[in-house]
């Protein structure tokens, strides 16, 4: 099972916003990802995405679809 959630670092320790349905003891793989790391890959995304969607080879396309 995979699970994907927002949790806060404080005093050590990470807090979830809510229980789990895991039981006791379960053992778990915690991947942390830190807001800058996210901004910086979202910034990258868009720059590569903006330069394949953006250019003037879509246009015929464009024209097509109007026809």
């Amino acid at each position: 099972m995979t699970t994907t959630l927002e949790a806060i670092y404080e005093n050590g320790k990470l807090l979830l916003p809510r229980p789990l349905s895991l039981p006791d003891k379960s053992h778990v793989r915690v991947t942390i990802e830190t807001d800058l790391d996210r901004e910086a890959w979202l910034k990258l995304s868009e720059e590569a995405l903006t330069k394949v969607w953006d250019n003037d080879a879509d246009d015929v396309f464009n024209e097509l679809l109007t026809k």
